[in-house]
């Protein structure tokens, strides 16, 4: 057992240092950007990003999933899963981009309330580029060469930083800036990494291979793209209720939870390779229970962390007029860690291969969460926003659980768990009443 957790942290660790440095950097970039950039600005170029997530997520066809598993199963050959699920992702996204940049208008005029029509044809740029990014980096998880994902990554955030930073401040080209410089580096990116793969990549999928890859991973994708709406359409519900300055302010808030994101995301990135490798089943219970118990206490501590330091870090990194954000830190990180428990029980559902039981809970966590965003945005603001991440990131998270345990129960170690969230909770709560939020003093405190 202990050799899957070292297993894991290694993979791990490698691709949360990457995050980690990635984010560091555009964190202590946001001071530079909060003063050139007005909250509305901002707003609109991270709902923009977000947009552009949530689109590739429905082209992608649940096929990056599928590659995950199917390269591991057996009777499957990976080199021709490989080269169908590229063909695949290169064709959905090229034509993805064809058919939606006539109506860039009218999209940027959907998500932003108001026409920016540059805006959104960079965005659909971007669309074809991430998916391919995200596919072409997988392939690096596979082979779990984490040196050369961590390679690829900070070479990726060299180019775009200086290159964003440009546009920018000297340029002042504000949310434009923001989505050239990183879709127009990204694409770089991805034409040198198809270079570098390309005895492996294909431009026809191998039609067999790829009906089954389909039976597995199209039922996650509406369960995929359900579940990111919980962490963007609330920003599309801010933008059209309260004003696109609101979301800006939402958003720093996202980036100031980077602590708690760029544990999910090694942790993402790590553990479904692991995770489908070992073949027994009773070792596979045992080995997710461990993974559970250590990963809930490390993201407990980084949670309550965040929760009670977050003044201090807005007013370091932001400019004044963005202070309201750290009100919402807390929230938004405790909803980060939500998901990364999610990620466990997908997995686990993953290998009894009944995908079809991820979309009814992801959907009623959306529902939950359209609904109270709908009810808490005019009474509390952005911090509605971030309870109802909460609220409906914990329904997900208890329908999966259900469903699972039905499917392929796991002995959790329950008690250590209660002890841990109980023990944090106390932490946050002592804090957030008896220390006040300035002052170095009471920093240390």
């Amino acid at each position: 057992m202990s050799g899957y957790l070292r297993r894991l942290a290694t993979t791990g660790a490698a691709y949360t240092a990457a995050s980690i440095i990635s984010k560091l950097i555009a964190v202590a970039l946001l001071p530079l950007y909060t003063r050139y950039l007005t909250p509305a600005d901002y707003g609109a170029a991270e709902v923009m990003f977000s947009a552009v997530v949530a689109a590739s997520i429905i082209i992608r066809l649940g096929v990056v999933e599928a590659l995950l598993r199917f390269y591991y199963k057996q009777g499957e050959e990976p080199a021709a899963v490989v080269s169908t699920s590229f063909a695949t992702l290169f064709w959905a996204g090229l034509i993805s981009v064809i058919v939606l940049m006539p109506f860039a208008g009218p999209i940027s005029q959907l998500l932003l309330g108001e026409s920016e029509p540059t805006l959104g044809r960079i965005a659909i740029v971007g669309l074809f580029v991430l998916t391919l990014s995200e596919y072409l980096l997988t392939i690096f998880r596979l082979d779990e060469r984490a040196r050369a994902f961590f390679a690829v990554t900070m070479l990726s955030v060299l180019i775009t930083i200086p290159v964003t930073v440009i546009l920018v401040v000297p340029l002042d080209l504000g949310a434009e800036g923001l989505l050239a410089g990183s879709y127009g580096t990204g694409l770089a990116i991805v034409l040198g990494l198809i270079f570098y793969n390309r005895r492996r990549l294909a431009l026809a999928p191998d039609r067999p291979l790829l009906k089954r890859m389909m039976a597995f991973g199209l039922p996650t994708m509406p369960a995929e793209l359900s579940l990111y709406s919980l962490s963007f359409i609330d920003r599309i519900l801010i933008a059209r209720k309260l004003g696109l300055a609101e979301a800006g302010l939402y958003s720093i808030a996202i980036k100031m939870s980077q602590g708690i994101a760029v544990l999910v995301r090694g942790f993402q990135l790590a553990f479904p390779p692991l995770a489908y490798s070992i073949q027994d089943d009773d070792e596979a219970r045992l080995a997710y229970s461990a993974v559970v118990t250590w990963f809930v206490t490390v993201m407990a501590f980084v949670v309550s962390f965040l929760w009670l330091i977050a003044p201090w870090i807005v007013g370091l990194l932001a400019a004044p007029e963005f202070s309201e954000a750290a009100e919402v830190v807390g929230p938004v990180s405790a909803g980060a860690a939500l998901y990364a428990l999610y990620m466990v029980l997908l997995v686990v559902l993953g290998r009894t291969g009944r995908t079809e039981y991820n979309l009814p809970a992801t959907i009623a966590g959306l529902v939950v969460n359209v609904g109270l965003n709908l009810l808490l945005l005019p009474l509390w603001g952005i911090i509605g926003a971030g309870v109802a991440l909460v609220v409906s990131y914990l329904v997900v998270v208890v329908l999966m659980y259900i469903f699972t345990q039905r499917l392929f129960p796991v002995p959790y170690e329950w008690l250590r768990l209660v002890r841990v969230l109980l023990a944090s909770a106390a932490l946050v709560a002592i804090g957030e009443v008896f220390v006040p939020d300035d002052g170095l003093a009471w920093l240390a405190v």
